[in-house]
């Protein structure tokens, strides 16, 4: 009779044990779609034996007192989530860094239906077929007015270019401030899941698995916008290290806080636990002069990519004349961004330089120049100061001093009207202020001089010397011009010091960034597929198959059913038993 008690407890168990299966696999279902949930596998186990006869020598007869739920697994596989978290960052940066150098180059090769390098070479829109219908004689009204516009066509471009890209570089701002709190939430997220899951674990019989699930999902999200390292200590609590520096641990989820520029108010990312902000003294999260490579595994992370490609300033052709190789790249050479607006400025910069000074040569003063301005200001300037050239330069057909130059900047006039005190009138030029914005020929300054909008015949295209009551035609102004285009006077960046020509350097810049994009984008790819294949093995171990689970839950099913028939069996017995025994 006692064996037969012992057989319905036997009949329970399994009852019991698949019962407890159903509802692990009918949770795992019910999670199908939920992002980052773990599947929970059961494994069960025999419950210990009864031994009848503790003498025997040989062969001790036992019973087994059923079965019960060995454990229910919570499968990972620790090396498959560092190395996708890894390739997660990787892939970040690189992506990241290719949407930006992608949407750069939309600015250039199509802009309202024209390739920029229409303006410079185009037959129908380039100055330089402005300037060989010129050539053909710089006194007509048509040439001259063709020149112009031109003239006009290329700041208006250009400057449509480059307000695009300091927009998209405030956009990049505003990405970063995003990412920035959201990379701050992850990290209060995570500190509270470690105490929830402490609280949960700290008995060691209940084991946390919904919200360990929830965690590794955010170390997954966190991968993508840096560098992690992450570690499990005591009660189950992780502590997470981010570019490097602590981020959360047993009680705090450190601040990634945002030092904003004045001026163009771009965000720098800085550790508020490392940072003394009362003294100004801040502890960067990036050190954006750092080379980056493969080999110092610092190629990591969405963030990064944002910061350097953004660049720490809107950049002219300022930040390219005369730097060096280690200035510029520690400065220009991580950021596409500040990278592609110097590299442009300095060539429409050079360009209207140049030619501003064929229609308005300069000479350096021999002696000291002591006077007073337009404005009846006493002035001085020592020998080596610029000054117009009379005797090459070119007037219009008003014959006035000094003459009218093609590109004017909003800040100032080309001379500075000087009244000598030997009684000679000086044209001093005014040089572009490296500290103001206004006085440079930048594009962001630039404008045609609105004399000639007015009057396109006081573009200068006569010789300085009245002949029999006439300026004669400077015909040979128009081949000065052309010739501009000719001249190797460029170069690219320290690192490339072949001089070009206009046309060369545009080529060299676009085609630069264009073989950037490619590195750039191969290597995105090549980390996506590699991100994929560790995602899907992954997948394998972690992942929730309907059909397997359907497939267990039929199992168990028929576990449940069995057991249930077990009892009814033994049940009869039992009741025939009793019967029997009246």
């Amino acid at each position: 009779m006692a064996n037969s008690m012992g057989s319905l407890w036997i009949g329970a168990s399994g009852i019991k044990v698949s019962q407890n299966a159903l509802n692990v696999t009918a949770n795992n279902l019910s999670n199908v779609d939920t992002k980052g949930y773990v599947r929970q596998q059961v494994l069960q186990a025999d419950r210990d034996y009864y031994t009848f006869d503790t003498t025997a020598s040989v062969s001790r007869q036992q019973s087994g007192l059923g079965v019960t739920i060995g454990e229910v697994v919570h499968a990972r596989d620790i090396f498959l989530d560092k190395t996708y978290r890894t390739q997660v960052s990787r892939s970040g940066f690189y992506s990241s860094t290719y949407e930006t150098i992608s949407e750069v180059e939309t600015y250039f090769q199509e802009l309202e239906g024209k390739a920029f390098q229409d303006v410079l070479t185009s037959e129908d829109d380039g100055l330089w077929t402005a300037f060989q219908e010129f050539a053909k004689d710089p006194s007509r009204s048509d040439g001259q007015n063709l020149v112009i516009q031109k003239g006009n066509l290329l700041i208006s471009k250009s400057q449509a270019i480059y307000q695009g890209l300091v927009k998209y570089q405030n956009n990049m701002n505003t990405k970063i401030h995003d990412t920035v709190e959201r990379v701050n939430e992850i990290g209060e997220q995570i500190h509270e899941l470690n105490n929830r899951i402490m609280a949960v674990e700290a008995g060691n019989v209940e084991n946390a698995k919904d919200l360990r699930d929830a965690r590794d999902y955010l170390l997954d999200e966190l991968a993508e916008y840096g560098k992690i390292s992450y570690k499990e200590v005591e009660y189950g609590i992780v502590k997470v290290s981010f570019e490097n520096v602590a981020f959360v641990d047993e009680g705090h989820a450190y601040e990634i806080g945002e030092k904003v520029d004045k001026v163009t108010g771009f965000i720098t990312p800085y550790w508020s636990q490392l940072s003394d902000t009362e003294n100004d003294k801040y502890y960067n999260v990036y050190n954006t002069a750092e080379e980056i490579s493969t080999l110092k595994k610092n190629d990591t992370g969405e963030l990064k990519a944002l910061v350097l490609a953004r660049g720490y300033k809107y950049a002219n052709y300022l930040d390219l004349e005369g730097i060096s190789k280690e200035k510029y790249d520690d400065t220009l050479g991580n950021s596409v961004m500040m990278n592609i607006q110097a590299e442009f400025d300095e060539l429409i910069h050079s360009m209207v330089t140049q030619i501003n000074d064929v229609f308005c040569p300069n000479i350096a003063s021999k002696t000291k120049i002591e006077g007073t301005d337009e404005n009846g200001k006493t002035v001085s300037f020592d020998p080596g100061t610029l000054i117009l050239d009379e005797e090459n330069c070119c007037v219009g057909s008003d014959g006035s001093l000094p003459p009218q130059e093609l590109f004017e900047r909003t800040g100032c006039k080309r001379y500075t009207k000087v009244n000598g005190n030997d009684g000679n009138t000086y044209y001093v030029y005014n040089q572009e202020d490296p500290k103001d914005t206004a006085l440079q020929y930048t594009i962001k300054s630039l404008h045609i001089n609105p004399a000639l909008k007015e009057s396109d015949t006081l573009l200068p295209a006569f010789q300085n010397k009245m002949i029999e009551g006439e300026y004669p035609v400077a015909m040979d102004l128009g081949e000065r011009l052309t010739a501009i285009w000719e001249k190797e006077s460029l170069i690219l960046s320290p690192h490339d010091t072949t001089p070009c020509t206009f046309v060369e350097y545009y080529n060299k810049m676009t085609g630069e960034l264009a073989t950037l994009g490619n590195v750039f984008n191969s290597t995105a790819e090549g980390l996506e597929e590699s991100k994929l294949e560790t995602d899907n093995a992954r997948q394998q171990v972690i992942g929730v198959s309907s059909d397997e689970e359907l497939t267990n839950m039929i199992k168990f099913q028929n576990a449940y059913n069995a057991a249930s028939r077990y009892i009814n069996v033994v049940s009869e017995m039992i009741e025939t038993i009793i019967k029997q025994m009246g």
